[in-house]
């Protein structure tokens, strides 16, 4: 009997996906835990070091208002520590992540080929389940998407929180409160850069959710449209189309699902091309925005130059996090879409028949064992 349903919803399916994940990160392995150890402690540093250097582009800004050369030459001494030690946990960071999405992988990878390996082989499979068809495009393209993702997502999420709780206290301290005159009234707006960026971020992230609100349905259908594709251009090869009827059938059909796969295609591309103008303005403006909200400040010598550039790098660096969803946001799709997939081929599996070890039929029992002793032969040879 099968456990789980031939149909659910698509976070039904991605609840069996977690179940089959937490294997890998809850089962107790010492190699796993130290992976996510180091992950997490890179973090913490990458952290400390991109503060030092807020702090250090201040620093070295005010001393090139003051024109003291040797404060700007301590600066530039300071800067190349700094600038190894970023680059240093940077390609850790990425050994780490890679490391850990392929240990993942595999081991996912294991437990499917495991659970297909145990059923029975001579009926079709992902029989009236969407997303379950081409099962070796699944094992061998789904499975990597879907364990690549999650370990980068994950690690950029905990990044953009700890980075903008970090950051929204040095736009709070160093751009203080705001003063102006408007229609004969005082006003003052405290930390008024924090309250810019999170307007900014809250545009930004407004404007990409709406332009690309149909993104996760476009690339599950393209990858389904791909798969059928494949799957078509096997009828081709070998035995599969035999005679020339059968070959024009399959002919007809590979050319019908290529015509599919081109307008999911030109679909993706039309969404593509929307969040695109989003991500590409905001990269334009954010750095703008920060600087004409310093400006009042600074034309009235509140601020000096080294805090309008260490304001400005916050306001960017502390916009960027809150936009992981913009900077995230097609990734997160492709997710989406392959954890689908990978879940529906683990319900395709789980309706197959279990393996059954048949008995020797009676043709096979009139077989001679090669392994036999040919004593009784060599008596018979004698007789």
């Amino acid at each position: 009997m099968s456990l789980f349903p031939t149909t659910g919803s698509n976070g039904r399916r991605l609840v069996l996906f977690w179940q089959l994940s937490r294997r890998f990160w809850f089962g107790g392995r010492w190699s796993v835990i130290g992976l996510g150890v180091l992950l997490l402690g890179v973090v913490l540093l990458q952290l400390l070091v991109q503060v030092s250097l807020n702090l250090w582009n201040r620093n070295f800004f005010d001393a090139l208002e003051r024109r003291d050369g040797y404060a700007m030459w301590a600066q530039a001494e300071l800067f190349f520590p700094l600038a190894a030690a970023s680059v240093v946990l940077a390609a850790t960071s990425v050994w780490g992540r890679m490391t850990t999405q392929r240990t993942w992988r595999e081991a996912m990878t294991r437990d499917i080929l495991e659970s297909w390996a145990a059923k029975r082989h001579d009926g079709a499979i992902a029989d009236g389940i969407d997303g379950a068809e081409n099962p070796e495009y699944r094992i061998a393209e789904d499975v990597r998407v879907a364990t690549d993702a999650p370990v980068d997502l994950s690690l950029a999420f905990i990044s953009s929180g700890l980075t903008a709780t970090t950051f929204f206290g040095v736009l709070w301290t160093v751009g203080g409160s705001i003063e102006f005159q408007l229609f004969g009234h005082h006003h003052e707006i405290h930390g008024y850069l924090v309250l810019g960026v999170v307007l900014y971020s809250t545009l930004m992230t407004s404007l990409m959710l709406l332009l690309g609100r149909r993104m996760p349905g476009v690339i599950e259908t393209k990858n389904q449209a791909e798969a059928e594709f494949r799957a078509a251009a096997e009828i081709l090869r070998g035995d599969h189309a035999e005679t020339p009827g059968m070959a024009l059938a399959a002919k007809a059909t590979l050319l019908q699902r290529l015509g599919k796969v081109l307008a999911t295609w030109r679909e993706l591309c039309w969404q593509l091309a929307s969040t695109t103008l989003v991500s590409q303005a905001n990269f334009l403006f954010a750095p703008i925005a920060a600087y004409i909200l310093c400006v009042p400040k600074y034309a009235s010598g509140a601020m000096t130059l080294g805090e309008v550039t260490q304001s400005a790098a916050a306001f960017v660096t502390v916009q960027g996090a809150i936009n992981w969803l913009v900077d995230n946001y097609q990734r997160l799709a492709d997710w989406r879409s392959s954890a689908h997939r990978v879940s529906s081929l683990l319900l395709a599996i789980d309706n197959m028949e279990d393996g059954r070890d048949e008995a020797p039929s009676e043709a096979d029992a009139s077989v001679p064992d090669p392994a036999a002793p040919r004593d009784v032969d060599q008596a018979a040879r004698h007789s």
